[in-house]
């Protein structure tokens, strides 16, 4: 089958570009394993969500809840320790913002290690 064309039950692969099965967790032809979507969005492979990541720092990004949540414990301790400068804040929120506007590949690349 040419790459360019896939069925309806079928999605191209992240790494390679093959059609395959759309309940597929991993690509048969490469083996890497495929993004898992959800109804609010793309999953990592590590189950981390990019919208989820966005609200927790949006709206609780001061006290660092966004960095626990992504693994992160020591910045997030580091943003408890300073929440009341409401600099955290500040952050939380600039990085809530470049959450939603990154690319669901490169948040996977970059947060989605297991």
């Amino acid at each position: 089958m040419p790459q360019e064309m896939k069925l309806a039950d079928e999605k191209f692969c992240f790494e390679c570009g093959e059609a395959i099965k759309m309940k597929a967790e991993i690509c048969p032809k490469c083996g890497v394993r495929q993004y898992s979507s959800s109804g609010l969005g793309v999953a990592a492979p590590n189950g981390k969500n990019k919208l989820a990541a966005a609200l927790f720092a949006l709206l609780l990004g001061g006290f660092g809840i966004h960095k626990f949540y992504l693994g992160k414990a020591g910045q997030g301790i580091l943003f408890l320790i300073f929440c009341w400068t409401f600099i955290p804040a500040l952050i939380g929120f600039i990085e809530g913002i470049l959450f939603l506007t990154m690319s669901d590949q490169s948040f996977a690349q970059k947060y989605g290690t297991v």
